[in-house]
């Protein structure tokens, strides 16, 4: 009886190993051929998903009467490939849109070439920081230079620049162009307040061309800085981010630093520590918390596209006056998020009277700390007691 049970058995391994064979075989006629290099490249990511999964769903059919040890092992390298393939293909692409959200090129009945339509004595010019990249900028000379700018050249308002009226760079935030209603309005306020105001739209944004990416927004700001410098004689420059600008701002400012031309003043309005909290912290994917997994997986994905704009990191490396500006009521970032900012800063700065945080009451939220009437004076007298 027992040599029949043994014969018995034979063909039941035989069988296990054909089945074995066939998937074998099956994985060798799915998984496509890789290009040279071993990478699939983007246009082919869809039919190599497609394989993969079909691959994947008839390899569980056909092992639904393995041992669960076996199961589990597949499952888990299935849930594993379409991790890494929504982490390192599809997410990243995705993110840029989300975190830049450049194609929102609101308002958009706007001349970008005719500024004086959205505000007065400015002049419009580009720049060009690189091959096939043109960014767009405004000229906006304080408004006690108005009269005399009427019908002035772009040469009339580069001489301007050394007149000794302090200069800020603005950096906006996501989305949108420099005619932003928002953004015109805190232009308007600087001006108002005795600061030339150069108002860029980044690679990408406006009417500038090329795409974004954090490295492309940090080249573009440290070359208008430069560019700017060279005009300006002694007149101080300072870098003014607002939002995603603030990482902009960081991310020049510590390169300046390193290069041994430390910026002349920083204001960071609506700071975040990183991207990865700031997104973390969005009202749309709050709601996505509860799901394991879930949210880490965007987040991920940025790490993958190299968008990190560390401004808890950068800010350690700084030595130039800082001034962070935040509302109470800001809901797409925190006001916490913007005090751990300056905790770092000023716990970092060998000279802890050049940070200095302002936090302005409810009614402001994100984007209109400018509505604030004290605004221009803030900002003028932190920078005159720096700079004296």
């Amino acid at each position: 009886m027992s040599h029949s049970r043994e014969a018995e058995q034979v063909p039941k391994q035989d069988a296990g190993s054909m089945r074995k064979g066939a998937l074998e075989a099956e994985v060798a006629t799915q998984v496509p051929n890789p290009r040279p290099g071993g990478r699939v490249q983007p246009h082919d990511r869809p039919g190599y998903v497609r394989s993969w999964f079909i691959m994947v769903s008839k390899a569980l059919r056909s092992l639904s009467h393995s041992g669960p040890r076996l199961r589990r092992k597949v499952v888990s390298l299935y849930e594993s490939f379409v991790n890494k393939s929504l982490k390192e293909h599809f997410l990243p692409p995705i993110m840029e849109k989300v975190i830049f959200f450049n194609f929102w090129k609101a308002p958009f009945l706007v001349d970008l070439k005719k500024p004086a339509s959205c505000i007065p004595h400015t002049i419009n010019f580009y720049i060009k920081p690189e091959n096939g990249i043109t960014l767009g900028v405004w000229h906006i000379v304080p408004e006690s230079r108005g009269e005399e700018a009427k019908g002035k050249d772009r040469s009339w308002y580069e001489t301007a620049l050394q007149d000794g009226n302090p200069i800020i760079i603005c950096l906006h935030g996501s989305a949108e162009n420099r005619a932003s209603h928002h953004r015109i309005k805190l232009l308007k306020v600087l001006s108002e307040g005795g600061f030339h105001v150069l108002a860029m739209d980044y690679r990408g944004f406006g009417d500038s061309t090329g795409k974004p990416t954090e490295e492309g927004l940090t080249r573009d700001t440290i070359y208008l800085y430069d560019w700017t410098k060279a005009r300006s004689g002694t007149t101080p420059v300072c870098l003014w981010g607002h939002s995603l600008g603030t990482g902009v701002a960081t991310n020049a400012a510590k390169t300046l630093e390193e290069r041994g031309s430390p910026v002349d003043a920083i204001v960071l309005e609506a700071p975040f520590t990183n991207i990865r909290d700031a997104f973390a912290n969005y009202p749309i994917l709050k709601m996505y918390h509860k799901l394991p997994g879930f949210v880490r997986l965007f987040l991920d994905a940025l790490t993958v596209d190299k968008i990190v704009f560390p401004n808890d990191e950068n800010v350690k490396f700084l030595s130039s006056p800082l001034l962070i500006l935040h509302a109470e009521d800001d809901k797409t970032v925190p006001l916490e998020i913007g005090q751990k900012v300056y905790e770092i800063a000023h716990n970092a700065y060998k000279h802890k009277e050049r940070v200095k945080m302002v936090i302005f009451p409810p009614g402001f939220q994100h984007n209109f700390i400018c509505k604030d009437p004290r605004l221009a004076m803030i900002v003028r007298d932190f920078l005159r007691e720096q700079w004296t």
